[in-house]
């Protein structure tokens, strides 16, 4: 018995010394990014293609634009999205673009923490200090919205938010966009725009018992989406069996029909609606010829 106690003694200041450890570690790299000067129009773009407007304005009631609120049932709990506006309180209101850039692509809050993957900055790792310069001077332009945001419903042990630190640690690249030099600027602009803003990936690549994306099934399609839903894999093999094509992709993009005359559906039916929409055609074009031709 007393060894018993000993033991459970011991396991508790192990835990406890874990805990702390993770606490105090502290994560993501400040950059300067006081110098640039943003576009808000091309930022705007940008958060079109990006899916924030999509995952950040809880339409279905009549929520304002970026004022949070939509949820995302998935296998760890259901998360919502924060509040986004200029509110002071409780959007990004007292923000400064270093810390807007380090939340973006390094998945780190102002206060240090760490953000769960629902968010997809492992994707906006991509994006260059100018593309984070016009992304924040568009979201000066978001008119404030006094509405707090809605804690995340976390199952235990996920909900120990430090414990993301370790996540992040195992699984996260913070690694910018590569362009390949054998390929076409097309070609690297989809690359860039489907590995980074648009996160085709978060949706179309399989994910492991801890969330993380499955790389050797990259774009394979994935099954357990939030809300119960599949999508299907977008390989250059599968595209092709399929029957796409880079101009019916291209299209269906643009306006959600397929090639046989129906729609996208689902989850696909809001990216094409709130995001891919509004991409320019040489954007589209773009994606098109990446997706066709992936290496």
């Amino acid at each position: 018995m007393r060894k018993l106690v000993v033991l459970l003694l011991v396991a508790l200041v192990l835990t406890g010394a874990t805990i702390a450890a993770l606490t105090f570690w502290p994560i993501g790299k400040a950059r300067d990014l006081t110098g640039l000067t943003g576009n808000a129009d091309r930022g705007a773009y940008l958060a079109r293609m990006s899916g924030c407007i999509a995952c950040h304005t809880d339409s279905e009631n009549g929520g304002a634009p970026l004022a949070g609120g939509v949820s995302l049932a998935t296998d760890f709990g259901t998360f919502y999205s924060p509040n986004l506006t200029t509110d002071t309180s409780h959007g990004i209101g007292s923000w400064t673009v270093q810390s807007f850039a380090k939340a973006v692509r390094q998945g780190v809050s102002p206060e240090g923490e760490p953000y769960y993957p629902a968010f997809p900055y492992p994707f906006y790792a991509k994006f260059s200090d100018q593309d984070v310069a016009d992304l924040w001077a568009a979201f000066q332009t978001v008119p404030p919205v006094a509405l707090p945001s809605t804690d995340q419903n976390v199952v235990f042990p996920f909900n120990f938010r430090n414990g993301l630190k370790l996540w992040q640690a195992a699984f996260l690249k913070r690694s910018g966009f590569q362009p390949v030099e054998a390929q076409s600027d097309a070609w690297n602009r989809g690359k860039f725009i489907v590995e980074g803003p648009a996160h085709c990936g978060a949706c179309h690549t399989p994910r492991n018992t801890l969330g993380a994306r499955q790389a050797e099934l990259r774009l394979h399609g994935a099954d357990k989406l939030p809300g119960g839903g599949k999508s299907p894999p977008i390989t250059t093999i599968a595209l092709v069996e399929n029957g796409w094509t880079e101009n019916t992709l291209a299209y269906a993009l643009r306006t959600g029909v397929l090639p046989d005359g129906d729609t996208f559906g689902g989850s696909m039916g809001e990216v094409v609606r709130d995001g891919t929409a509004f991409l320019a055609q040489d954007d589209l074009n773009a994606i098109a010829t990446f997706l066709m031709n992936q290496e």
